[in-house]
Formats: C-alpha cells, structure tokens, sequence
C-alpha cells in the first residue's frame, strides 16, 4: 500500500486505514533521511499507514538491524525526520493564528492536545505546552458528529521567549491518546519563528521601504 498523501487523505474515506493525522498544514512525512534514521522496517509501516498508532513501531523497529534509538525517537513524532521535511517549514510570528485540519479515519474516545515541542529534548517548550487540549476526544459514540472544533480548529502562536527560530528545533505536535484502544497517535508540523516583516511578502516590504 503506497503512503497517502497528507493533501488527499480527506478523500479516502472508503479505504481500510486507520485513525488520524494532521493534514493541513503538511505534516512531518517519511523520506530518506527517516529511512537511514529509523530502518525499513519503520518506515515501511508508517508508509502502509501513515495515521496508525505509535505503539506499533517498537516492535518493527526491533526486527531492523538499521534502527537508530539515538537518532529516530518513535515517541516524537513516530521517529520522522526534519530532513525529510523542509520543504514544508511554515513560517510563523508570534501572536498569529494557525488553522489546523485533522483527519480522524477510526475514532478512539481519549485526550488529545496541541503543543510545540523541543526535538532536542523532547519536551515542551516553555508556554507552548496545551494551546490546545481536549478531555474526550474522538469519541466512536458519536461518529461522525464529532465536535467541529475537533477535526478544524485555530491555534495562537505563543510568545515562546525567543525559541524555534530555527527551523528542525521545534515541531507543533498534535498528540491523541484513545484510552480505550491504548493507542498514541501523534503527527507533527516543521515551523520557524519569524518577525513580521521578514514573514511579509517581499513586494509588501519593498513597497513600505519605497514610498
């Protein structure tokens, strides 16, 4: 089965996948460098189902004598790799609104929250823990009528006190445990902190220098 792209994820319905993933903006997906990080073995079950559970990957990870454990963090992420991504860095300023798209394929009723992340220590950066956080998410009673705000939602970039300038430094991780199922899913968005004039459309800068 070929790895669905993030932009037609939504028209899938029908198919056998499972479970969710970020589809807008582009989310970390797997490449070469995932590849040489993380061994076939991972990077071919997330390529079988790119919105599947991260408990899965232990054990394939297991089997793979290209496995990385100082390099690929399945917990963060599932072990995706910044250098297979930048292309897709959004760049974003302080104080502005993100809209956020998810795809929720099987529904598992538990807790789910958006965060910005350290990839280095994998921790939250300071003010950028729960931007967003849900106590009963995805709830399978009530397929397909989830809450909207579930599924398309906003988020504000927080003052994070001069980090994740840098882009690979930080991710904007979504972060959905089904507490019945047991299952972690996780999907994350490569960004870099930049002020408003360099984020401004260089036509619009040059026409405010030029009056």
């Amino acid at each position: 089965m070929r790895l669905l792209s993030v932009s037609t994820v939504a028209a899938l319905a029908t198919t056998v996948l499972s479970h969710g993933l970020i589809t807008k903006p582009n989310s970390r997906a797997p490449g070469a460098a995932s590849l040489a990080a993380c061994g076939a073995s991972v990077v071919n079950n997330i390529k079988g189902d790119n919105t599947s559970h991260v408990e899965g990957l232990p054990e394939a990870a297991a089997k793979d004598k290209a496995y990385h454990a100082d390099q690929c963090n399945l917990w963060l992420c599932k072990g995706l790799q910044f250098g297979d991504n930048k292309d897709n860095v959004q760049q974003w300023t302080t104080g502005q609104k993100v809209p956020i798209d998810v795809y929720i394929r099987i529904p598992h009723k538990g807790t789910a929250n958006i965060s910005i992340v350290d990839t280095k220590t994998d921790t939250y950066v300071e003010g950028g823990s729960n931007l967003l956080y849900w106590g009963d998410y995805a709830d399978e009673k009530v397929k397909p009528n989830y809450p909207a705000n579930q599924t398309s939602f906003s988020v504000t970039v927080p003052d994070l006190g001069g980090k994740c300038r840098v882009a690979g430094d930080c991710v904007l991780q979504w972060w959905w445990y089904g507490t019945g199922a047991r299952q972690t899913y996780e999907s994350c968005v490569d960004f870099a902190i930049v002020d408003a004039v360099a984020a401004a459309p260089k036509l619009a800068r040059s026409r405010f220098w030029n009056f």
